[in-house]
């Protein structure tokens, strides 16, 4: 059975949300400096194949391990109205190659105790693979089939197809698992940023097999692609045997490019009410437009984050749990992407409380704004991402992932360089300013799921109304 990997969210990720030079450096990402808790990515070497892949190698030998990392531009943004294909195409790497089958897949990287997995989010398709150094020559032949050889077994996939036909049913009966759905179709409108991942069962039950292999000839090509290898190996003897592995994948041309509408522009709040007429309690999300991956502000809107929703100790959750007993927990974040990103304020309450809830993380975020934030409160937040930052980035499937992120997000080792640097950077007037440049306080969009009978009235005031059904198929 095929054991998954905690992928980097781009989504800082919260990442996502997340290495140039060619040697082995043992030992961990942290680094000493001046004895200071500053941290360095360790050396790498990159360098692109004939074909046009582009290839990450980073030595780690504490453990006898190497972990892959394989990123494809084939995330659901390229669906192009068949919700779930790209989600169902990564997924079905894995139901059988060329030369082998789903069984033999699984059994001879089960056997060898090797984890994988292969999935889809908004803009990418991956790949990830641990396994012993020891195993490389059973492991690769395997992970170069999935890569450049799948067959998408029609059996197969009619399985996986019934299966996530029943998720997405069971899904839409846990309003907590489907709300961003529902918040980024509202924000995103018709661009595919709003797209469902896993689709809706009208769009999946209309996918095929074929289908699967037309989207992977469209958008698996090496050139727009990436591979990061990290752990225990030889760089020179790696890339030798990397070359080779990939040297007969010779896909021509560009990924498939789909023309975008432009992203909505939000001239008044606005209310996206979903009905669950049984429900006792209110989900909700309260946000606006964020910041792109790559954006040079990226860690100082972390560190004001931090200070709004990004820890348990946070503004929101102190207001609206611990003083005023509203949840068990709310929190802000950024989810960043290519091209955009969005901002979110996210709980839940009993339905009788729902107004109290959402105009108290409003006040929230209304003090933000009005006060900004002093240097003690800066300093804690300053000194809390300092010391969770490093351990995100010491195993070898962190640094792998890390690796392919910046090749698709167009960021580099900067991030990881100067990352301390960039936090102590942000004083009180260079909060101010992130705070009003990032921080949406005007228009803000929220999307509800609760009882619409008791609710509708009272969120009248937050904006323009739009309802839709829990139980209407889709977002």
């Amino acid at each position: 059975m095929k054991k998954k990997f905690e992928k980097l969210t781009v989504t800082f990720i919260f990442i996502l949300s997340i290495a140039l030079l060619s040697g082995s450096v043992p030992g961990s990402l942290l680094a000493a400096s001046t004895g200071s808790n500053s941290f360095q990515l360790p050396r790498y070497e990159k360098f692109i194949l004939e074909n046009g892949l582009t290839v990450y190698l980073l030595e780690q030998h504490e453990v006898p391990l190497i972990h892959v990392s394989a990123v494809f531009p084939a995330g659901a943004v390229k669906d192009n109205g068949q919700y779930g294909l790209a989600f169902l195409t990564a997924e079905g790497l894995l139901l059988g190659t060329r030369n082998y089958t789903k069984e033999q897949i699984e059994e001879k990287l089960d056997f060898l105790g090797a984890s994988y997995f292969t999935g889809a989010d908004v803009e990418t398709a991956v790949i990830s693979m641990s396994f012993l150094n020891t195993h490389q020559e059973t492991v690769f032949p395997i992970l170069k089939e999935i890569m450049t050889l799948p067959v998408f077994d029609r059996t197969e996939f009619e399985k996986r197809k019934k299966r996530l036909l029943l998720e997405l049913e069971q899904a839409k009966e846990q309003p907590a698992s489907v709300i961003m759905d529902y918040y980024k179709k509202f924000i995103f409108g018709d661009h595919g940023y709003g797209n469902p991942i896993q689709g809706t069962p009208s769009s999946v039950k209309e996918i095929g097999a074929d289908d699967l292999k037309a989207f992977y000839d469209a958008n698996y090509k090496p050139r727009e692609s990436a591979i990061a290898m990290v752990g225990d190996f030889n760089t020179l003897e790696m890339k030798k045997q990397v070359s080779q592995l990939f040297s007969d994948w010779q896909v021509q041309g560009m990924s498939q490019q789909l023309d975008s509408p432009p992203f909505p522009v939000f001239e008044q709040p606005g209310v996206l009410l979903v009905d669950k007429e049984d429900a006792t309690e209110t989900q909700f999300v309260i946000g606006g437009w964020g910041i792109k991956r790559n954006n040079p502000d990226y860690v100082a809107v972390m560190v004001i984050n931090t200070i709004l929703g990004g820890r348990f100790t946070s503004w929101l959750n102190e207001e609206l749990r611990i003083n005023a007993g509203l949840t068990y927990g709310v929190y802000s974040e950024f989810t960043s992407y290519r091209d955009a990103g969005i901002f979110v304020s996210r709980s839940f309450t009993r339905t009788a409380a729902t107004i109290e809830a959402i105009d108290l993380a409003l006040k929230v975020l209304d003090r933000l704004h009005r006060q900004g934030v002093d240097q003690k409160t800066l300093s804690s937040a300053q000194n809390y991402m300092k010391g969770q930052f490093p351990p995100d980035y010491e195993t070898p499937g962190s640094l792998a992932s890390l690796l392919t992120a910046m090749f698709f997000y167009n960021f580099d080792e900067s991030f990881i360089n100067d990352f301390q640097e960039n936090v102590d950077k942000v004083d009180t007037v260079k909060a101010k300013e992130i705070i009003s440049q990032y921080f949406p306080v005007n228009n803000l969009q929220f999307v509800l799921i609760g009882k619409a009978s008791e609710i509708r009235d009272k969120v009248k005031k937050y904006g323009k109304i739009t309802e839709k059904e829990l139980k209407t198929e889709g977002f």
